[in-house]
């Protein structure tokens, strides 16, 4: 936001209609059925990704650990899933 260093231009406004007088916040939404069933797919899919990489990886020689890939997946999508069902 930038500053206004020349006054107010036109009619001056109030200075305290300026500001918010009052933030509602509503209460939490309702789980959907449909964003869960996602998750889940979502759990499906990484549960087989894990399971490739860690078959790929010894399987082709390459020079590191599968938990190089798996444990960020797993942090990452764990993080997400906390947030969605922690949420208020």
């Amino acid at each position: 936001m930038f500053a206004n260093f020349m006054g107010p231009r036109g009619r001056a406004l109030d200075y305290e209609r300026r500001f918010v007088a009052s933030v509602r916040v509503p209460g939490a939404a309702a789980r959907n059925r449909r964003t869960e069933r996602l998750l889940i797919a979502c759990w499906v899919v990484i549960a087989l990704k894990c399971a490739l990489v860690a078959w790929a990886i010894p399987h082709y020689h390459l020079p590191f650990s599968p938990l190089w890939v798996i444990l960020p997946t797993l942090l990452f999508a764990g993080t997400v899933t906390a947030l969605y069902l922690l949420r208020d």
